[in-house]
């Protein structure tokens, strides 16, 4: 059920201080307004900007040594957590694995990554495996013109950006 897929919102990459807290690496816009991570596992007691990411404290971890042990640790929330969206938004966790057809229906391979170089997402593609060998992967710009359509069971490319 995707509803409760859980959704990677910030890595630990390392304690902070020795009273517990952690750095962060985050990748959303708005981690202050979760309370509860990790399938509940974790409370939020307390997030500041720190260097290149955020501090924050979890009331489960109570020192420097259980703080260096989560170095690592992904935090997430269930998919269903996030807000809606609107027309013409994705998460990019709805995008990942979705199977990919071309606009003339023929089927492609699996979107396998997304990365945005500075001027909108690039969504790649792998192509399915031939010989025991993992297929080729391309890549293909999240624009109207090259990705017309995508739902919640697949991403359809135009098929000129799908040749090669």
């Amino acid at each position: 059920m995707r509803g409760q897929t859980p959704v990677t919102l910030a890595v630990v990459v390392g304690a902070h201080g020795v009273t517990g807290e952690v750095r962060l690496k985050v990748f959303t816009d708005d981690l202050r307004r979760y309370k509860l991570f990790n399938g509940g596992a974790l409370t939020l007691k307390s997030l500041r900007d720190g260097n290149n990411g955020a501090i924050a404290r979890f009331a489960e971890v109570a020192d420097r040594n259980a703080a260096e042990a989560m170095r690592g640790t992904e935090i997430t929330v269930p998919r269903a957590d996030l807000p809606p969206l609107g027309e013409g938004e994705y998460y990019h966790a709805d995008l990942l694995g979705l199977p990919v057809v071309s606009t003339d229906g023929v089927e492609i391979g699996r979107v396998v990554a997304i990365d945005n170089f500075g001027a909108g997402d690039v969504i790649e593609i792998e192509r399915a495996s031939e010989n025991g060998k993992p297929g080729a992967r391309f890549m293909v710009p999240m624009r109207a013109d090259a990705v017309p359509d995508w739902n919640d069971v697949q991403l359809v490319v135009t098929a000129a950006f799908a040749e090669g």
